[in-house]
């Protein structure tokens, strides 16, 4: 941690609805530690690649009724996702704030920008073939994005550039989203305070 920063950057959060029941526990100083268990095999895949290349310790256990489809299931392990990642960033002092990537993945390439701007906003450009992959509808990976960007209160623009392989094309994305967001929420060493000029980065 720098100098600045007072907590241990961790979050647990529960969240029990009719719909899921979701734990997650998220470490943003890790080493893609954790097991991810969402019922939905793709979605497993994906968490499992964000914690990865994103150094993030995730344990994340889901409940869902995935008698009616995948999309609760998502959206609502996006949410806490999100609501874990704005709890564990704290007051933001000594982050790097920005982050960005490209990553290519065979045929398809994605490129994500990340302000943790304390504005949550979403643009995402993608071209993503009609079907679904492991039990996971590919026009929900916006809704998790989107999901993810509203709770952790970011400024996300995700694009995918290239591709003809909807698995391949989301697993850019998750990519580039975890590279980004490993950059952003890095602790920067010469800022002991929070990079903005307001003085703050949570609202």
């Amino acid at each position: 941690m720098s100098p600045g920063t007072t907590h241990s950057r961790t979050a647990t959060l529960e969240r029990r609805t009719g719909e899921t029941d979701v734990t997650l526990t998220l470490a943003l100083d890790g080493t893609g530690a954790g097991v991810r268990t969402t019922g939905v095999g793709f979605l497993d895949h994906m968490l499992d690649l964000l914690a990865r290349h994103g150094r993030l310790d995730l344990d994340v256990r889901v409940t869902g009724d995935l008698q009616t489809g995948a999309h609760h299931t998502v959206e609502d392990t996006a949410i806490v996702l999100g609501r874990a990642l704005d709890a564990a960033l704290g007051d933001r002092v000594g982050i790097a704030r920005y982050g960005s990537a490209v990553v290519p993945m065979d045929e398809a390439r994605a490129s994500c920008a990340i302000d943790i701007s304390g504005r949550p906003f979403t643009l995402f450009e993608a071209a993503l073939p009609p079907g679904s992959t492991g039990g996971f509808e590919h026009e929900l990976t916006e809704e998790f994005f989107r999901a993810v960007a509203t709770a952790a209160k970011l400024t996300l623009h995700l694009q995918v550039q290239a591709g003809t392989n909807a698995h391949h094309q989301i697993e850019a994305a998750f990519k580039a989203f975890a590279r980004a967001l490993r950059a952003a929420v890095a602790l920067d060493p010469s800022e002991t305070g929070v990079p903005s000029t307001k003085g703050t980065l949570t609202g």
